[in-house]
């Protein structure tokens, strides 16, 4: 070897050692930076004419696992769901409160019990009756306020979603931009380690707000897909879009989130076709539309049917009885029935006319079942119009019932007979809501006791829109209820079960003449929403929704209140009960009577049908609710700790292997030292054995 080869072998070696320190620098300086994969100077043997000269120094190579990258991607996702799930349902808890709480809501049902037993006792019966009406009305108000707190987390919930898919948008286009420099870089044959790095970090942080999958090209450009399979990057860019409808407020219905590709200025343009419109989506927003779309709407639904179930306990009893005096007029509420639909009613009920003490003016008493089986509702306003001859009389306006007494200075009573009246369990004056202590003017408050032969009154072009999810929020089907099968409740439920819904459940009416949903072995734990509904039977305004009993978002609770009167006067409180056997001039109403007070406390105490959420006493029930709450919520935090141990499980795995270890890098920084200075040694003795040679020359 000539002493040039030796000088120019010393000279590789040199730079070999300047770029390998060049390379510990930069490691040791990024040890705290997040998303760094240290690196190492790629070197090769320098060959010339198959002889070995010196080395070959190439660009410096990132150390990185793809393998261990999408395994933390994998993970973000995860824990990005289960964070803010955890969040959401933490501030659910707080606003149901500590179990067995004074405020709580379980303890406001227990509170009305109480006040009915007091309403047993004749002493300070005025005060036991307000009290009463009282508690009554501030479960009510719980009930809303529990209600209102829940449409609340959804708002923002919404907001947290529009925030969210700026946030990917923004990543999404920085990744586009870090693919292009990635690229470029090592189409040249230079390293594109500080590229890579920002590419990791926010492809890290993209998949923390929704899962993706990676796919790496070979020119170094990433290709991304949702979950769900839908295109989000490569070679062209595409962005989310979300018309977001309420800036932050809960909505009955919410658009699905378009993706769209883009111009050259990076702003979304034609729609490709592709959708997310489930919480399948993953990640933080999955986690965000299955709060929005499937478990705060389902923890509502089941507050409407607590309403409900309240409302029908306390009604059933209230409608058994009557004031004393009793009221001039008792004005139903919404039936949506029409005069000339079923009848439907059995055995029979008394309708009297008292003056102002109780004494009795008029009566007559209906035997339902001597109307025969094709009694319209019609028929029955005629018999009782025709029994009171005049004293009183009962209409039907908009599917409202109204008993009205003829003299201004009269009162009007409604009992029971033998056998009672019943339609679907309820008396003629419960199913009718003619003396309810509980109304609400947007719902029905009873089960409709419809057969599949009823009618269902849809007018033209009203239609509701059903959606069915299964038990992580992710929509299996959708269809538009519109009635196009036939006239008939029974065509409702066979549309229901031929349309899209059908292939994950079957449909049904109960005994109650309820829509009843019954999920396949597949679709367990689905659940049902009606979003959208425009239909009006027979335009009495009860809706589909309210007649169906599927969802208890139409319960009325938004509405609810103890009746005006009543709350004003806790004397209109109905705690008497007509005397059925009372002639014309007898004494038909007395004070001091508690049969209804008594009433009130065993149905309290009894379990009662709360339709799909099933049976239970109402303090069970809301006991179970606030459980349930209790219960995910606890759910939720063991996810978000397993999450995470689970995702930093893997950033260590990927930093052990990609990261920067400070004796690793003193060590490699020695060896550098000595090669450096060894290499220069060879330079000092080649440059000796010039000056020595030359030396000779002269």
């Amino acid at each position: 070897m000539s002493l040039s080869n030796i000088l120019g072998t010393a000279v590789s070696g040199l730079s070999a050692s300047q770029a390998g320190i060049r390379s510990v620098s930069n490691n040791i300086a990024n040890i705290g930076t997040p998303g760094y994969a240290r690196e190492r100077v790629s070197l090769t043997t320098g060959v010339t004419q198959g002889r070995v000269n010196g080395v070959v120094i190439g660009e410096p190579s990132r150390i990185a696992d793809r393998f261990l990258e999408q395994t933390v991607y994998l993970r973000a996702g995860d824990m990005g769901r289960a964070e803010v799930t955890a969040n959401y349902m933490d501030r659910l808890q707080a606003f149901l409160g500590a179990p067995g709480a004074e405020s709580g809501l379980p303890a406001r049902l227990d509170a009305i019990s109480a006040s009915a037993i007091a309403l047993t006792s004749g002493r300070s019966a005025p005060q036991n009756a307000s009290s009463f009406v009282a508690e009554v009305q501030d479960a009510i108000g719980s009930i809303r306020q529990l209600d209102d707190d829940i449409q609340v987390l959804r708002g923002d919930v919404e907001s947290e979603v529009g925030y969210s898919i700026e946030t990917v948008n923004d990543l999404l286009e920085r990744i586009h931009g870090l693919n292009a420099t990635v690229a470029q870089l090592r189409g040249l044959g230079r390293t594109a380690g500080g590229a890579e790095d920002q590419r990791m970090s926010a492809l890290e942080e993209l998949s923390g707000l929704m899962k993706v999958s990676i796919r790496e090209q070979p020119d170094g450009r990433v290709n991304i897909d949702s979950a769900t399979g839908a295109v989000l990057l490569d070679g062209r860019l595409r962005q989310l879009s979300y018309p977001s409808p309420g800036n932050g407020v809960a909505q009955p219905t919410y658009p699905v989130i378009d993706i769209r590709f883009t111009n050259d200025a990076g702003e979304p343009t034609t729609a490709t076709g592709e959708k997310l419109d489930s919480s399948a989506i993953g990640g933080k927003l999955g986690g965000l539309l299955d709060l929005r779309d499937r478990a705060l709407p389902e923890f509502s639904d089941q507050l409407g049917s607590l309403f409900g179930g309240l409302a029908e306990t306390i009604n059933a009893v209230a409608n058994s009885g009557t004031a004393v005096p009793p009221p001039n007029r008792l004005d139903g509420g919404p039936s949506g029935l029409i005069g000339s639909d079923r009848l439907g009613f059995t055995g029979q009920a008394t309708f009297a006319v008292t003056d102002k003490s109780g004494v009795l003016v008029a009566s007559t008493t209906v035997d339902f079942d001597a109307l025969g089986p094709l009694a319209t509702v019609d028929d029955a306003i005629a018999a009782i119009n025709g029994g009171l001859a005049g004293d009183a009389s009962a209409t039907l306006v908009d599917g409202r019932l109204s008993f009205v007494a003829a003299n201004g200075s009269n009162g009007v009573a409604i009992a029971q007979g033998t056998p009672p009246s019943e339609r679907a369990g309820n008396g003629f004056s419960h199913y009718f809501g003619l003396n309810d202590v509980i109304r609400s003017d947007s719902a029905t408050l009873v089960a409709p006791g419809f057969v599949a032969s009823d009618p269902h009154g849809f007018g033209a072009g009203q239609s509701a829109q059903l959606v069915l999810r299964d038990a992580t929020g992710r929509s299996l089907a959708t269809t538009t209820l519109t009635g196009s099968l036939g006239s008939t409740i029974g065509d409702l439920v066979t549309e229901l079960d031929q349309s899209p819904l059908g292939a994950f459940g079957d449909f049904a009416l109960d005994d109650r003449g309820r829509v009843t949903f019954t999920p396949k072995p597949g679709a367990s734990g689905s659940a049902l929403s009606i979003p959208a509904d425009s239909t009006d039977r027979f335009g009495t305004g009860v809706s589909f929704t309210a007649l169906s009993g599927l969802t208890g978002s139409a319960s009325g609770l938004g509405q609810g209140s103890v009746r005006s009167d009543v709350l004003a006067s806790a004397d209109r409180l109905p705690l008497s009960r007509l005397r059925t056997d009372a002639a014309v001039g007898e004494s038909a109403l007395g004070g001091g009577d508690t049969r209804v007070a008594g009433a009130f406390v065993e149905a309290l105490g009894k379990s009662i049908d709360f339709g799909k959420a099933g049976s239970a006493t109402v303090e069970r029930f809301s006991s179970l609710l606030m459980g349930r709450a209790g219960t995910q919520a606890a759910r939720a935090q063991d996810m978000l700790i397993d999450a995470a141990a689970r995702r930093d499980d893997a950033v260590n795995r990927r930093d052990s292997f990609s990261g920067v270890n400070l004796d690793e890098e003193l060590s490699q920084m020695v060896v550098l030292q000595n090669s450096y200075s060894a290499a220069a040694r060879v330079m000092t003795t080649a440059t000796q054995m010039y000056d020595t040679l030359l030396d000779m020359v002269r």
